[in-house]
């Protein structure tokens, strides 16, 4: 038996800032000597905390179709852990595990198959695994690779440049050859956006627009979130616009991480 403090939700927070009135640490025993076949016991050692995770917290399905947490139980994200215990052959004590449904707690015991276990002789740091090798590449790379696939010498326009996800965007079409143009929050380059280069006013024909994540709304109920007035261009332009979630790609996690791999 284990001592393990863990994040839970105490109330939704359907708009502004969550704050310590939603969610709340408290302690908890877990039980390591009784671990179910095809589980392990993991000690955390880091937890990334996204942006999707805001719109998990509001009670409302009303944009990303992503479960929310409930009410007095434990929240996840993407995490690294330590296998402490082991009841599945596979795994075995010290090995270190990626869990994209990591429990906020110091201690659990979950089912294994979503695990991906690290190389430690591979010289990649564990924290790159956080950033160009986590969810922010992989959102990137989904986005460029798999749903926009744009062709040598094309352009691609990259919002919120600057972002985790922005940054490894702009990177990959570079890589393939591609002009990247890139903007981001500060009020003098988003008014130079919105009154000169309103990119639906200069998009190309048969362009494609993937979609990942709205992170200026995410605190706004939805009829306060701001909308978009020239979508008429896309009819005429003949353009895709594709949202998406990387949950839904998980099975794609392996080829990203091979490539993304090869570039650093």
């Amino acid at each position: 038996m284990l001592e393990s403090r863990e994040w839970y939700l105490a109330a939704y927070a359907a708009e502004g800032i969550p704050t310590s009135d939603h969610l709340k640490l408290r302690t908890v025993v877990v039980d390591i000597d009784s671990i179910p076949d095809g589980h392990v016991a993991l000690e955390s050692l880091f937890i990334s905390v996204d942006p999707y995770m805001r719109t998990r917290l509001t009670g409302l399905q009303d944009g990303i179709s992503l479960h929310q947490f409930q009410r007095n139980q434990l929240i996840n994200g993407f995490g690294a852990g330590r296998v402490i215990r082991s009841n599945d052959s596979n795994y075995k004590e010290g090995d270190v595990v990626l869990n994209p449904f990591s429990p906020v707690a110091e201690y659990c015991v979950i089912p294994s198959r979503f695990l991906r276990k690290l190389d430690p002789t591979n010289g990649i740091p564990l924290l790159d695994h956080f950033n160009s090798l986590g969810p922010p590449g992989f959102a990137a790379w989904l986005g460029i690779e798999v749903l926009g696939d744009p062709k040598p010498g094309s352009n691609v326009f990259i919002s919120a440049a600057s972002s985790a996800v922005g940054l490894c965007a702009g990177q990959l079409p570079k890589i393939r050859g591609c002009r990247v143009i890139g903007s981001t929050g500060t009020d003098e380059k988003v008014k130079l956006i919105k009154e000169k280069f309103a990119v639906l006013n200069h998009v190309n024909p048969h362009a494609r627009i993937p979609l990942c994540g709205m992170i200026s709304q995410y605190n706004k109920v939805w009829t306060e979130r701001e909308g978009v007035r020239n979508l008429l261009n896309m009819v005429g332009k003949e353009v895709k616009m594709e949202g998406f979630i990387i949950s839904s790609y998980l099975d794609r996690f392996g080829d990203f991480a091979e490539q993304m791999e090869s570039y650093l």
